[in-house]
């Protein structure tokens, strides 16, 4: 009796994580009503564009700016010692990053690079406090980084009790959450997102996570479509998960 408890406290556990990774509608109306706002007042703000695999900035470099984006993709990194890379999080259009210049820190913490060509909007962290206020976004900017909080402390959580499989499972969940389209076989990420990558969202080595991708093909959980699309089969994959939990 306790083995089919367990068994079912996990299953419910690997679907409410599922359920939690995808985004809120308020956090989803914050990032409309932000982008809305910053499109009334453009001539306020700098627009950067950053070309593919560039930095948009490098650890310890001033941190004076917060920045939204208008539509691309940035990863954000850490180094260790070794030189060894983490990426702690990947952000994608109507995105803001760089927060942590609010803190009055002074110097970025981590390093930001562009996935793709970018185009970012550049607002001194003064004018942002000013423009939530101005606009009335103050309630869903706290939201919105509430939530990535909660996404952070996921990761965490999943690093420390489960599997490294079971985490590129969540990971590729989140991925297709994140930046997926639709797609007639479930959700479709047309980013490439490559197995390095993948391997310092999860953290373990590239070569498992080669393996990991090859078995959840072979089982029909993810599909590689002629264009190199990664497709998410986002149900059997959950379903997975949930068995394994």
């Amino acid at each position: 009796m306790l083995s089919k408890v367990s068994g079912e406290a996990s299953k419910a556990d690997a679907h409410t994580l599922t359920a939690m990774t995808r985004p809120s509608l308020r956090t989803y109306d914050f990032k409309k009503r932000l982008n809305e706002s910053l499109r009334v007042e453009s001539m306020d703000f700098a627009t950067v564009r950053i070309a593919k695999h560039q930095t948009v900035y490098t650890c310890g470099d001033a941190a004076e700016s917060v920045y939204f984006i208008e539509t691309g993709q940035v990863k954000l990194l850490m180094l260790s010692p070794e030189g060894k890379e983490c990426l702690l999080a990947i952000h994608a259009d109507g995105d803001t990053f760089g927060e942590l210049c609010l803190s009055g820190s002074g110097v970025r913490q981590e390093t930001a690079m562009a996935m793709e060509d970018t185009r970012l909007t550049r607002i001194p962290c003064a004018s942002f406090f000013r423009h939530l206020n101005q606009n009335s976004l103050v309630e869903g900017f706290v939201h919105y980084l509430a939530a990535r909080v909660g996404e952070q402390q996921r990761v965490i959580a999943n690093l420390i009790t489960v599997d490294s499989e079971h985490r590129l499972g969540e990971t590729l969940l989140f991925l297709a959450h994140k930046l997926g389209q639709p797609d007639p076989r479930s959700t479709r990420i047309e980013m490439k997102i490559t197995h390095e990558e993948l391997s310092e969202m999860v953290g373990t080595t590239r070569p498992r996570i080669t393996s990991f991708m090859r078995q959840f093909r072979s089982m029909g959980l993810i599909e590689i479509t002629p264009e190199h699309f990664l497709v998410i089969k986002e149900k059997k994959l959950s379903d997975y998960l949930a068995r394994i939990a």
